[in-house]
């Protein structure tokens, strides 16, 4: 993202720069700064205040609190919601402050903070970061060097919402919010900004673990998880083991955007095969493409990571000025679709059925098929199953993002799915029987676990889910009706 430009009244060159950082980790007395927790309240895709979720018996904002407190001077919160706050579990003395101006998004929380800090610097953060590590905010305040706004960047880009802004950035902040917009980098044009590096971070953060933030129910499951393995690893533990046969063939992962008539819906980190595939099943996965009449074209920049759909379907309002971006981690398969949504799909009809000894076989073609599955231990492959054969197998770092090359390709080529089942490697999550059930996919199998969320889309939408397809046997968690015994074809 370029976003250095020189600011209003400057000549000469942008102040818009990157930085390392150096720091003196003996250091533990607060940085005159004030943390301005930003709790926005209910989220469309968790359908309640995330915020107030707990995380190893601590709310999302409580932690996010104790966390900051422990190395900024001064700590706020900042909401649209004050009534929910006595739930959060705050210190007592925590300040709350209600948004100047309402339901304005993290610029108006901004505004609010900028306004009411007793300090010059102001370090705006999301109230749904689980694990910050406080070194990260020293690492901010080392490099401010002339700046009014200190922002980190990751491999996601400009992480606004974990960064410093000075008090200057006030009058600027406002008159920005005045013209309609409400995104945090639109006054990055108008002061000077410095950005700390990736590599910087990584000094600070090793695991990059204060970047974690839970947008969906897979993220809070996610964090959950993290934090039994984070709190059970012995600090300091060195694991080697020899005759590693991945070797250093690392998978490849890099930025992908998508364009839906010229308009940006979604960046991704994927891996850089098969874009036009990607983009299409995404794009149907997500409802946006329906009538296959309606697709004109679709292009891939490979060198650039960019993907543009033609089609005389009209991109929704909300996505002409609202952009996701989605990580491939584990659980970071990003749905439009809110979990309410989802349990109001169509069920996908009765009736297809599958035996156990079908299931095999096609785990174990996809797995064949999958050779950087198989040869790097990075990656995710996904495949689909039509009639009594595999017909399509795709690979990505994200197993959401194999399903979206699978589904792109069956959408393409026109292949029908009522009678398909969707093949995974990894974990069946909340998104992916989304994906299934809006492609309508009659059975999802996996090598691996599903989720309770994923079980209870698929078993109100009518779709079996099977996991643990491996070695001879199988869990069926949903709708056993679908999976046969070869015997005598009843219900296993």
């Amino acid at each position: 993202m370029k976003v250095s430009r020189s600011p209003a009244g400057t000549v000469g060159e942008t102040p818009h720069h990157k930085v390392g950082v150096t720091m003196d980790p003996s250091r533990s007395e607060p940085i005159p700064v004030t943390a301005a927790v930003l709790a926005g309240g209910r989220s469309m895709r968790m359908g309640v205040d995330k915020t107030l979720l707990p995380v190893d018996g601590e709310t999302l904002l409580a932690r996010v609190v104790e966390a900051v407190s422990g190395v900024c001077a001064h700590t706020m919160v900042v909401t649209n919601r004050p009534e929910q706050i006595a739930e959060a579990g705050l210190p007592a003395d925590t300040p709350v402050f209600v948004d100047e101006t309402p339901n304005q998004g993290p610029l108006g929380g901004l505004v609010t903070a900028l306004r009411e800090a007793p300090d010059d610097w102001v370090l705006a953060i999301a109230a749904d970061v689980p694990y910050l590590e406080p070194r990260i905010i020293r690492a901010l305040w080392e490099a401010r060097d002339g700046a009014r706004v200190v922002v980190p960047v990751t491999e996601k880009g400009l992480e606004p919402l974990l960064a410093l802004y000075h008090r200057d950035c006030l009058p600027v902040a406002r008159r920005v919010l005045a013209s309609g917009r409400r995104r945090l980098v639109a006054i990055f044009s108008e002061v000077p900004v410095v950005e700390v590096p990736l590599e910087a971070l990584r000094a600070a953060d090793p695991s990059m673990r204060s970047f974690l933030n839970v947008n969906t129910p897979e993220d809070l499951s996610d964090a959950r998880e993290s934090e039994t393995e984070h709190v059970t690893q012995p600090r300091g533990t060195l694991i080697v083991r020899g005759g590693d046969k991945h070797g250093g063939r690392m998978p490849v992962e890099r930025p992908v955007t998508v364009h839906m008539n010229d308009v940006e819906v979604a960046t991704m980190q994927a891996t850089p095969d098969d874009l036009e595939e990607l983009a299409i099943g995404f794009l149907v996965s997500e409802g946006l493409l329906i009538d296959r009449e309606s697709l004109k074209a679709v292009s891939a920049d490979y060198k650039r990571g960019l993907v543009y759909v033609e089609t005389t379907e009209e991109v929704p309002d909300e996505l002409t000025y609202r952009r996701r971006y989605i990580t491939s981690g584990c659980g970071k398969g990003v749905t439009f679709s809110s979990v309410g949504h989802a349990r109001s799909l169509e069920p996908v009809p009765e009736g297809f059925a599958v035996t156990p000894t079908a299931l095999h076989e096609w785990m174990r073609v996809m797995n064949e098929q999958a050779t950087k599955y198989r040869d790097s231990g990075g990656m995710q492959a996904c495949a689909m199953a039509v009639g009594d054969e595999v017909r399509i197998v795709r690979e990505d770092v994200g197993r959401h993002n194999a399903v979206d090359k699978v589904l792109g390709r069956a959408w393409i080529d026109r292949v029908a799915t009522d009678d398909a089942v969707l093949l995974s490697t990894g974990r069946v999550s909340y998104e992916m029987a989304v994906k299934a059930a809006k492609a309508r996919i009659p059975v999802i199998a996996s090598k691996s676990a599903v989720t309770d969320l994923a079980g209870e889309i698929a078993a109100s939408l009518g779709i079996c889910v099977v996991g643990y397809v491996r070695g001879g046997a199988m869990v069926v968690y949903t709708h056993p009706e679908r999976v046969l015994s070869e015997k005598d074809a009843d219900p296993c």
